[in-house]
């Protein structure tokens, strides 16, 4: 049977098996149940009616004994009511009552088609399809809800959920939590997922699990610095090459939730969705209340699950189709320091050696000569650009560059004429203002005069100017973040409206790309990139910090949405100095960019940058369109990732190392993601020498050929080389 063949009304029990990108997702709804997921992992083939009845049927589990006298479904919004003991997928409550709904689906449609109308009465029947999305609707009458779930299965292979519940009586219900959730087995016993501060993002941890729930809250009011990011599990000592793993992620910018949860009974889930505060969920009669996206990933090994990710990004239609312009960003080249005789001058330099597009930062408008205050006052200094910013805006556009804007709409300073003028604008939990961050507050963009007045200044800056560019920054959490006059709970409805504004600017100015950042990283998620161009993935541009924080950012997303720049040494967040080589490597493998005052480096040092950033764009079709690869090394002293064409025609390899490596060779290392009989040339690309140090390999100075099934089954010795530095290898099929 197909996905568009239609059945007829009555107790809906049907089967549904999708599959593409090498994944299955396969839901069993019998007797009117919530879909339950059979299998969702490796392809298991085709299924009629018979050999989805014995797969169902060999996925029950027994009574473990002093359970409920019935099998226990584990839908994908898990019920109490049908027997599941652990965290329910719907909590709320109507004043107390109706706090374990209990819901029987009314329809299901597959691709818009109605899939479940004639089998009334009748069980066995299939459908079946490639990529699709479900749509399911169920009620529970007595407690007065009506659902909407949507699960989708991409062409990638991800796993996309949401829920929808409706308050369908006429009093108040409060949904406290909905998580959609799916299965993983037991043999998945160990949970990856990310820690982290600012300037330190992306730290990876793991932990065995055992029976209970393992889970990850963000209060934070955005996605977070030290966000879990993702949550990811599978058999102990799974890599980015081996190892069967399912993971998921939460596509919200507020607070949210991540969790995987063992019951005694046998049964393990992962679940996710918004983490809402007090009140926040609450419904009066007709309203809706919809959960984020929840996307989930399988595969083997984690680049396995990296790869659906960024196919699925790249497939999308709002996914940016430019090449990504080279920025230059003036921050670390004068911070608060602004006058256009020097950025001017930087701008020269910036064109010079090959840069796209250039952003001013902070400090352009109202009183902002430092971060006490002006932040809100979204107009131009006449103190420090008395022609408003049109010299520099024609100059950069005469140079051949994009211009570009650093913007934070959501904040305020407490000395800033918007604070003045309206304080009541200020979120806030009782009668005074909640402790300051970065010296500032956050405007209640929920208030629809706050959120009218920074549209109207943000719109009337991109309609005067010519502004291909916004950079927009969050930095600070959302502490006792109340809206409105009662100072109810507002982060909720924050993030819908920072969502709202960014849609409405793009929609009066089609082309305008933006940035996410905040505070750096803090903002990284697949919910902020429905709608910006790219994310900012730290402060800290040390390059053997970034490397880590590149790397792990795009398990996530894809290289080409990663700001990654080339600042100066030393570092102005480590203080560390490292190689021009050892900088620009790494920032060569995201969204290229330059964060310094170049006009002060030497001539040499320009030509090595215009160097860098010409062979930047002779490769940008591979970076940014090519799957990325990322390497189990023998020796933790270094990191190896990389990018291969879709044709794996060519690849480009970054091998860092990051200290002093015990042994003096660390033995071969394996170059992956080849075609096993073609011939390959291997060589070190030559600005990558440049200041390096350390003992040739044999093979270094003509390069060497070798097919892809040994350089990936045998790797080949790596020159030795001194701590921190970076070698970028290049691979050239040769047939």
């Amino acid at each position: 049977m197909t996905a568009g063949d239609a059945v007829s009304a009555g107790s809906v029990d049907l089967g549904i098996a999708l599959e593409a990108g090498g994944v299955a997702l396969v839901l069993d709804i019998r007797d009117g149940g919530l879909p339950v997921v059979v299998h969702w992992g490796a392809p298991c083939g085709p299924l009629d009616d018979a050999s989805f009845e014995a797969l169902a049927l060999a996925g029950v589990f027994p009574d473990a004994g002093s359970e409920v006298d019935a099998v226990v479904p584990v839908s994908v919004l898990p019920e109490l009511a049908r027997g599941w003991n652990g965290t329910p997928g719907i909590s709320g409550s109507r004043d107390g009552a109706h706090w374990s709904p209990l819901f029987r689906v009314t329809a299901v449609a597959i691709d818009g088609v109605d899939a479940a109308g004639s089998s009334a009465g009748r069980r066995g029947r299939v459908l079946s399809a490639g990529p699709a999305a479900v749509r399911v609707e169920a009620a529970d009458a007595e407690a007065g809800l009506a659902l909407v779930l949507e699960i989708e299965l991409t062409g990638s292979g991800v796993v996309r959920m949401r829920a929808a519940v409706r308050n369908a009586d006429g009093d108040v219900y409060q949904v406290d939590e909905l998580l959609p959730s799916l299965p993983v087995p037991l043999e998945a016993d160990e949970a990856l997922d990310f820690a982290g501060r600012w300037a330190v993002e992306r730290v990876p941890q793991r932990r065995r699990l055992g029976v209970g729930a393992h889970r990850r809250e963000n209060r934070r009011g955005r996605t977070g610095l030290g966000a879990a990011m993702a949550l990811i599990v599978g058999r102990h000592g799974f890599n980015f090459s081996s190892g069967e793993v399912w993971g998921i992620h939460v596509g919200w910018s507020g607070n949210h939730v991540h969790q995987v949860e063992r019951v005694a009974e046998g049964r393990q889930v992962l679940a996710g969705g918004e983490l809402l505060l007090p009140g926040e969920g609450r419904l009066a009669p007709g309203e809706e209340y919809t959960s984020p996206w929840l996307y989930g990933f399988y595969g083997r090994g984690l680049d396995a699950l990296a790869v659906q990710s960024h196919r699925m990004m790249r497939a999308r239609p709002q996914h940016p189709r430019t090449v990504r312009p080279v920025t230059l960003n003036v921050w670390e080249a004068v911070y608060f320091a602004q006058n256009a005789k020097d950025l001017i001058e930087l701008a020269d330099a910036a064109a010079a050696v090959g840069v796209e597009r250039f952003v001013l930062d902070d400090g352009w408008f109202g009183a902002r000569r430092n971060d006490h205050a002006g932040l809100g006052d979204w107009t131009v200094s006449a103190d420090v650009w008395p022609q408003g910013l049109h010299p520099l805006v024609d100059h950069v556009r005469g140079l051949g560059m994009q211009f570009g804007l650093w913007v934070e709409p959501e904040m305020v300073n407490p000395d800033s004429a918007l604070a003045r003028a309206h304080p009541e604008w200020i979120m806030s939990a009782r009668g005074e203002w909640p402790l300051t961050g970065r010296n500032q507050q956050v405007l209640d963009l929920a208030n629809p005069d706050c959120y009218a007045h920074i549209r109207d200044a943000l719109l009337a800056l991109l309609d005067e100017y010519d502004i291909a560019y916004l950079k927009w920054d969050h930095n600070r959490d959302l502490v006792e973040a109340g809206t409105g006059p009662r100072r109810a709970p507002g982060v909720h409805g924050q993030t819908a409206a920072f969502y709202r504004l960014v849609d409405e600017l793009k929609q009066r100015h089609p082309g305008l790309e933006i940035e996410s950042c905040s505070s750096g990283g803090g903002r990284v998620d697949l919910g902020v990139l429905e709608r910006t161009d790219r994310v900012w993935g730290s402060d800290d541009n040390d390059p053997l910090e970034r490397q880590r924080i590149n790397a792990w950012t795009a398990q996530l997303i894809p290289p080409e949405l990663i700001g990654a720049h080339i600042a100066s040494a030393p570092s102005h967040v480590t203080g560390r100095s490292h190689t021009l080589s050892f900088r620009a490597s790494v920032a060569l493998f995201g969204h290229l960019g330059v964060e310094a005052d170049i006009r002060g480096w030497t001539e040499d040092e320009r030509a090595q940058l215009a160097d860098w950033i010409a062979l930047h764009k002779r490769e940008r079709d591979l970076l940014h369109g090519g799957t990325m690869v990322r390497v189990d090394v023998p020796d933790p002293a270094f990191a190896m990732q990389g990018v291969v064409a879709e044709d794996r025609s060519r690849a480009l390899y970054l091998c860092t190392a990051l200290t002093a490596a015990t042994t003096a060779s660390s033995g071969r290392f394996r170059l992956p993601g080849l075609e096993d009989e073609r011939r390959y040339r291997v060589e070190i690309e030559p600005l990558s020498l440049r200041g390096l140090h350390g003992n040739p390999a044999p093979w270094q100075k003509d390069g060497i050929v070798l097919t892809g099934r040994m350089l990936a089954r045998v790797g080949l010795v790596m020159p030795s080389v001194h701590p921190e530095t970076a070698l970028i290898l290049r691979a050239t099929a040769l047939d």
